[in-house]
């Protein structure tokens, strides 16, 4: 259906633009249109639903929250027991022992407490001059202000005018441009994303992310990890710190927590960060926004990693990448795309005008992310089963010849 002027703007899409696809149901890894066409969905919505779509199991936690309480503030004197055991949950899985964990509402939301409890905790350790953060490019940690700053696609920035200062970028795999401005005693904090997504899925060169964690520890700066996209299980691992061996001062995640049921994001904060802030017991912590804790947001995350635990979604993801890599390698082979790249259930193929591509295969019921200028990514849902799995290369293969 169409119009001359939607109502909805869309995110990330042509103002002008009148013609859209009509999601109406989901179940698994498959979601419907309005006009009944069935396509796999190759991108877990918006890399997003790991434990697939339709799980009542989640909508019957959410519902019986919302009956009991929707929700209240966890402002100064309150809480919700519902938010409390997501808390301690999640602090009971974190990579990093005796962390605790801040709530948001999404990813942007979570690298700018990031960024701001970052700045802070150096601030009463007694080091206020330590406000400067480094990220990399290309990358992508959000839309807000603070998100976007950080965040290296121009295209991204460009005509929001000036971004939050105090943010220097280097190329994702340069380590020594890092070293360069951490020698200069006023870092914060260093941005990384454990394997670049919405930058067009590039995984890190070997040994970089030790390497960073290992030149923070040197310099006194934080690492923070950006797992919007690569927590609870997407490359393999529960956190992707955990993949590649390091663990961060701030861990960073949204997306998969709830698997989009409810929007929720937050950050893990290890003892190097949140302990200098409880260290004088009059500091207030003037930071958090109206839904941080939100109780059926809590409900949806903790019904979500049941699902996560009881189905073996985490070792699922990699038998997802063994299932998917040697198809995608098959089309590298044939001249088909030119460089094939991944982790686990997250993976990316270099192609020409992959928009065009991506049309090609939602004709033929296959949803992917094309991505400037020249990536097409892959990220189903962790429930997926091996049929619709080979579909997606399948409908790749037959778009691109």
């Amino acid at each position: 259906m169409s119009r001359a002027t939607p109502a909805l703007l869309h995110p990330f899409a042509r103002p002008a633009a009148t013609d859209f696809v009509s999601i109406v149901r989901g179940e698994g890894a498959v979601v419907w249109d309005s006009t009944g066409k069935r396509y796999v969905d190759g991108l877990a919505s918006l890399w997003y639903c790991n434990v697939g779509h339709g799980r009542g199991e989640v909508v019957d936690a959410v519902a019986r929250q919302l009956r009991e309480l929707e929700t209240y503030h966890c402002f100064e004197r309150f809480t919700t027991p519902t938010t409390d055991a997501l808390a301690e949950r999640l602090v009971a899985l974190a990579p990093v022992p005796d962390s605790r964990v801040f709530l948001t509402s999404g990813g942007s939301e979570a690298v700018d407490t990031a960024l701001k409890l970052s700045r802070i905790a150096h601030a009463q350790s007694g080091n206020p001059h330590r406000t400067l953060a480094i990220s990399r490019f290309p990358s992508y940690h959000g839309v807000s202000y603070g998100a976007m700053s950080l965040t290296g696609l121009p295209l991204n920035r460009k005509d929001f005018g000036p971004g939050v200062g105090d943010v220097e970028q280097v190329h994702k795999d340069d380590l020594d441009a890092v070293r360069t401005h951490l020698e200069g005693g006023r870092v914060a904090a260093v941005f990384a994303e454990p394997v670049v997504g919405a930058g067009g899925v590039w995984p890190p060169v070997e040994g970089y992310l030790k390497g960073l964690r290992a030149l923070c520890d040197e310099h006194g700066a934080h690492l923070v990890l950006d797992e919007v996209i690569c927590g609870f299980g997407r490359l393999g691992s529960l956190f992707a710190g955990e993949h590649f061996g390091i663990a961060a001062d701030i861990t960073t995640f949204a997306k998969g927590v709830t698997s989009g049921y409810v929007p929720l994001g937050g950050a893990l904060i290890a003892p190097s960060v949140h302990e200098p802030l409880a260290a004088d017991p009059s500091f207030v912590l003037r930071h958090g926004y109206t839904y941080s804790g939100h109780s059926a947001a809590a409900a949806a995350a903790l019904a979500c990693l049941d699902l996560t635990e009881q189905e073996g979604l985490v070792d699922r993801a990699t038998q997802i990448g063994e299932r998917l890599e040697p198809q995608l390698r098959a089309l590298e082979a044939d001249g088909l795309v030119t460089a094939v790249r991944g982790v686990g259930a997250l993976w990316g193929v270099s192609v020409e005008e992959p928009v065009a591509v991506r049309d090609r295969m939602l004709a033929l019921g296959v949803i992917v992310r094309p991505i400037a200028p020249s990536t097409l990514a892959i990220c189903p849902p962790l429930v997926i089963g091996d049929d619709d799995l080979d579909a997606i290369p399948a409908a790749m293969r037959t778009a691109l010849t």
